[in-house]
């Protein structure tokens, strides 16, 4: 017997389904070509794109056929500003990586964790290497404390219970006052520390990258073995991140 759970993800593959063939054309399409093209009876396919135009996903035409919906060139427009940024960010993010030799990364905040969206690495054997995609929970990354000092402290505490603050190394912070208070001692003084707490071996230094209303996009860090880390990186990481910040918009006066 299916789960619920199974059912609810099965309905998500269907619809990204349904999704992908309007996209693929630029013509609206009918039920029983979009039936057709998906492998969905008409009637599960209907049920979806019911839903899907009712969220604005999906627009119904005068003549009953379905396009993508305006609600979508939203969500690219927001990822156009990503991705710009990501532009905006990258000279400087290589000038940081030559200036320590090490690891330079760029994430954003998705859900409970940090993902990795672009790297500056080193031309040497020993690094930390941090692959683009790959994610983190936001309680043992540098930049992962900042955004939960931007979320506020229900929104750490409120983390901490959700998560339950998993230990990833005897550093890992479990305790969610202690977590709160990292986060917002990192905020004021610009950034944050990850002391082998997510692995052992392993530290960064971390900022924030914030846009021109001042909001908490994304965050730069230095990602190094624990033993080559230097707290000298730490003035360097936090210019390149208010550079990349202005570039932004961001004014912080």
């Amino acid at each position: 017997m299916q789960t619920a759970a199974a059912s609810s993800i099965q309905v998500i593959d269907r619809a990204a389904n349904l999704l992908d063939a309007l996209a693929d054309t630029r013509n609206p399409l009918s039920l029983k070509v979009l039936s057709a093209e998906t492998r969905l009876h008409p009637s599960t396919a209907f049920r979806i794109l019911r839903a899907l135009v009712a969220h604005g996903l999906v627009e119904r035409t005068d003549e009953g056929q379905y396009r993508l919906g305006s609600k979508l060139m939203r969500y690219g427009g927001r990822l156009r500003e990503q991705l710009d940024w990501v532009e905006e960010a990258r000279p400087a993010m290589a000038r940081l990586r030559a200036q320590v030799g090490e690891t330079v990364n760029l994430t954003v905040r998705e859900g409970d964790e940090v993902v990795y969206i672009e790297r500056s690495a080193p031309n040497r054997m020993m690094r930390v290497e941090q692959l683009i995609g790959s994610r983190a929970p936001l309680h043992v990354t540098a930049v992962g404390k900042l955004f939960l000092a931007e979320a506020g402290k229900e929104g750490c505490l409120e983390y901490a219970r959700r998560t339950g603050l998993p230990r990833y190394t005897p550093n890992t912070i479990t305790g969610a006052k202690k977590l709160w208070d990292e986060a917002t001692a990192a905020a004021r003084r610009g950034y944050a520390l990850d002391n082998e707490e997510a692995e052992l071996g392993v530290g960064c230094i971390g900022v924030a990258i914030r846009d021109s209303h001042g909001a908490m996009v994304g965050g730069l860090s230095i990602s190094a073995p624990r033993s080559r880390r230097q707290n000298s990186w730490i003035p360097l990481v936090q210019k390149v991140g208010a550079e990349v910040s202005a570039r932004l918009g961001y004014n912080k006066s």
